[in-house]
């Protein structure tokens, strides 16, 4: 704006900013001006910034004070700063002065380009909608997917990230959690029940077998006694008589350091009770034959031939 009053283009430095705003093109019916576009574009990083505070008050200080869960703030804050959002994107439209017409237009164009290639992602877009009203899947949640356990980190309206337990992050799409079936260890509590397959030798005595179980069961003090323990004689296997421990444990995240536990005490009472642990065997049963079809000796004819020959003479023919 100086440089445009010392070379005389303007009388003033107020007359250069306002030339300057006023510099634009016309579409149609509607100017759109530097001004216009500088306007708008404040209007939109205006309610990002102010949905990024707005989150990072509500998750600080009025959720912690109101022992609200750490899901459903972060679910009511993401919603909060998503209409932000909206509400600016909008206002930016309004100020270059685009009608609720055009704005139609725009909806039509988006909505033949989500016919083209967008539709993977309205759909991720769509699914973390779902995820944050319905709220099946909470930020500290342990799900398993497929044989992998890991929990909830972040949910996007994209994607959700999870950790999995070598601190290794995946990035899941929301619509792989809506539509595919997924395991919540921890979506209405934390406590699991814990089964422990025990295999003895046949010959064992069953009643002290399961006595010796409930007993290592009762005396752990991370086992829940309610509720209560069981023991299961599931019936007669191959090489064992096969049992199953049944616990209950209060959190999902101690079932490897408890199982661990148990079966330790498991092996220490068995030997010190007499109780075999079988491995798997097998008899071999051997039958006499008749000396005429166990005979390896070749016939006759055969004798003065090599191996091999026998198929290379007839090649030779």
């Amino acid at each position: 704006m100086a440089i445009l009053t010392i070379w005389h283009v303007y009388d003033s430095p107020v007359e250069a900013f306002r030339g300057i705003l006023s510099l634009g093109v016309t579409l149609g019916s509607q100017r759109i001006t530097v001004g216009l576009v500088l306007g708008a574009a404040a209007l939109l990083y205006g309610s990002f910034v102010a949905s990024s505070a707005i989150q990072t008050l509500l998750l600080e200080e009025v959720f912690p004070k109101r022992q609200v869960e750490p899901g459903v703030g972060l679910s009511i804050s993401k919603l909060i700063q998503y209409s932000l959002i909206l509400v600016g994107f909008l206002l930016a439209l309004a100020a270059l002065g685009v009608t609720l017409t055009n704005i139609t237009i725009l909806g039509g164009a988006i909505g033949v380009g989500i016919g083209f290639g967008l539709q993977a992602i309205v759909n991720n877009f769509a699914s973390g909608i779902i995820l944050l009203f319905e709220r099946p899947i909470r930020v500290g949640d342990m799900i398993q997917l497929v044989d992998l356990p890991c929990t909830v980190k972040k949910i996007g309206l994209r994607a959700t990230v999870v950790t999995t337990r070598d601190d290794a992050e995946i990035v899941i799409p929301n619509s792989d959690l809506v539509t595919n079936q997924v395991t919540n260890w921890t979506l209405s509590e934390r406590r699991m029940r814990l089964r422990i397959p025990v295999g003895v030798a046949y010959g064992s005595d069953v009643p002290l077998v399961m006595r010796i179980l409930k007993e290592i069961a009762e005396s752990n003090l991370s086992v829940l006694h309610d509720p209560a323990s069981s023991v299961l004689f599931l019936g007669f296997g191959e090489s064992s008589l096969n049992f199953e421990l049944r616990v209950w444990i209060k959190d999902f995240l101690d079932r490897f350091r408890i199982q661990s536990e148990l079966i330790q005490a498991i092996d220490s009472r068995f030997r010190s009770e007499g109780v075999e642990i079988p491995f798997p065997q097998r008899d071999l049963h051997l039958r006499s034959l008749d000396e005429s079809t166990t005979s390896t000796s070749p016939p006759p004819e055969f004798k003065h031939l090599r191996p091999g020959s026998e198929i290379q003479d007839e090649e030779e023919e």
